[in-house]
């Protein structure tokens, strides 16, 4: 009896150092020096566990992002308070659409604003890039989410030489200005690279052409831009070298492994939101006269 006493509490040890999370911020964070060549793509920064931990430990925290989303959301009433803005970036079937059914799809969608960028418009085109950008940016109390963002104007925009050289070198620092704006009008801004590896996209679009329920998925130019794979890994790494900031650092998520990308980016949302310290806003009018009134009516 004393055995399996030992046994269990040496596996309830054993999860719950696997459950530690607060390395994993830290672990992502881009800082100086970082080499996105050097990361592996199936690895789990951060957290030691499989992929069924994973998921109750989302399960376990769900409340909690529910209730400090809620809690968000109750302090823009007013149309003043802080917001959120999550940017999602990665190489087609990265796991962005994933992210947002499995972690943002956890909470209250009216205090969710998600915005995905496409090829700019024409009506776009004749604005600065950043035009887009700032009509989508979140209001107070609400939690905005970028699928693909400013940032495809220093990716893709470089890759295809849309722009001269000197356009999207510019934009690093136009970039930079204008988050910093945003972090100072009161909004978190948590940016995310879902990094997979060419491998692995390769096996994912595979999976889209043999299954028929996938094929809505599948883009035949996808198989066009891995052609331009390491051009891309160029213009990521000096995205992330130029624009990971003090007030709007880049998160580099190893992502083959879906499970642990989307808990990844559940924990730095909840981390964010945590940050924020935010508490109920006080009621604006006399409570117990209002109690006594109901209980009039």
């Amino acid at each position: 009896m004393g055995k399996k006493k030992d046994a269990k509490k040496f596996k309830k040890n054993k999860d719950a150092k696997k459950s530690d999370l607060s390395s994993l911020r830290e672990e992502l964070r881009v800082g100086e020096g970082f080499d996105l060549a050097a990361v592996d793509t199936r690895s789990t920064p951060g957290f030691s566990g499989d992929k069924q931990l994973a998921a109750q430990l989302m399960t376990d925290t769900a409340d909690e992002l529910d209730d400090l989303q809620e809690r968000l959301y109750a302090n823009g009433r007013d149309g003043v308070g802080p917001s959120v803005l999550l940017i999602v970036q990665g190489m087609d079937t990265a796991g962005k659409g994933g992210i947002m059914r499995h972690v943002i799809g956890s909470v209250d969608p009216q205090g969710v604003e998600l915005t995905a960028f496409k090829a700019p418009t024409k009506e776009e085109l004749a604005h600065p890039f950043l035009w887009r950008i700032r009509r989508a940016l979140p209001q107070p109390g609400y939690i905005g989410v970028f699928d693909r963002s400013q940032y495809e104007d220093v990716l893709i925009v470089r890759v295809h030489d849309l722009v001269p050289p000197s356009t999207w070198t510019r934009r690093y620092g136009q970039i930079n200005a204008f988050e910093a704006g945003v972090v100072e009008r009161g909004t978190a801004v948590i940016k995310v690279m879902l990094h997979i590896s060419a491998d692995e996209q390769k096996s994912r679009l595979q999976e889209r052409l043999d299954r028929p329920d996938k094929h809505w998925k599948y883009n035949p130019g996808d198989v066009d831009e891995r052609g331009y794979w390491d051009a891309y890994q160029e213009s990521y790494q000096a995205a992330l070298d130029r624009t990971s900031t003090a007030d709007a650092p880049w998160y580099v998520v190893p992502a083959d492994r879906k499970w642990y990308a989307r808990l990844a980016v559940h924990q730095l949302l909840l981390d964010h939101l945590r940050d924020l310290d935010l508490q109920w806003p006080a009621a604006t009018f006399d409570v117990d006269a209002e109690k006594a009134r109901l209980a009039e009516s």
